[in-house]
């Protein structure tokens, strides 16, 4: 990478690292492109020349092509969840610190009222982010019922981290999302468990409706 590169991907992370740290402290909707711009000390012009709105900020990722890459690189063979795993305990742990904590940031925004929106408008954080990586590794096609459904499993994975962390009971989203993925290397989690009722132990009764005022027709 050239010096001028460099420079502006320096600009570029600059930018993204005050305008989140913005929307975490102040709120997204309370924070304008002109408060980024101050923030990092460049002109509203150069805002724009590395995002085209304030939305881009928050669905410019550091870590998806990152893990693409890793995942396309895995040995044949190696089981699908272990792949998984380990692809997301390494690209993250490629990450340099800063890059680490404005990803941090991003997952504790997208679980904010406002922010949590804008992701589901733009489908960013959907399904499709994980169906054409899993396809790909498994020589399926993305809309196979159990490619949705692992990719799908991937995204609950995630979502029950940051629910955890929420709750107070985890600090790191990626070491908690690896936790929340090695449970089901044992299979799908109460799976099998027998429903228990909440009154005194007896389950609720479930029944097929009988016929209607002695009618069988």
């Amino acid at each position: 990478m050239s010096l001028r590169e460099r420079k502006k991907e320096r600009t570029r992370v600059e930018l993204q690292r005050h305008a989140l740290r913005l929307f975490r402290d102040q709120g997204y909707a309370e924070t304008t492109v002109d408060d980024i711009a101050a923030a990092a000390e460049v002109s509203r012009s150069t805002f724009f020349r590395y995002f085209g709105t304030k939305e881009d900020v928050l669905l410019f990722d550091n870590v998806d092509p990152v893990i693409f890459r890793m995942m396309a690189a895995v040995p044949e063979g190696v089981p699908l969840l272990q792949a998984v795993r380990g692809v997301l305990r390494d690209s993250f742990a490629a990450l340099d610190d800063e890059a680490r904590d404005i990803e941090e940031i991003r997952m504790e925004l997208a679980r904010t009222p406002a922010v949590a929106a804008i992701l589901r408008e733009r489908n960013a954080f959907g399904i499709e982010q994980y169906t054409g990586m899993i396809a790909s590794a498994t020589g399926r096609e993305a809309d196979d019922p159990d490619v949705l459904l692992f990719s799908a499993i991937l995204m609950g994975a995630r979502h029950a981290a940051r629910a955890r962390i929420d709750a107070g009971h985890a600090k790191s989203h990626v070491d908690e999302l690896d936790a929340m993925l090695e449970r089901l290397t044992a299979g799908v989690p109460l799976a099998a468990e027998p429903v228990r009722g909440r009154d005194g132990g007896r389950a609720a009764s479930f029944s097929r409706p009988g016929p209607r005022d002695g009618r069988t027709g």
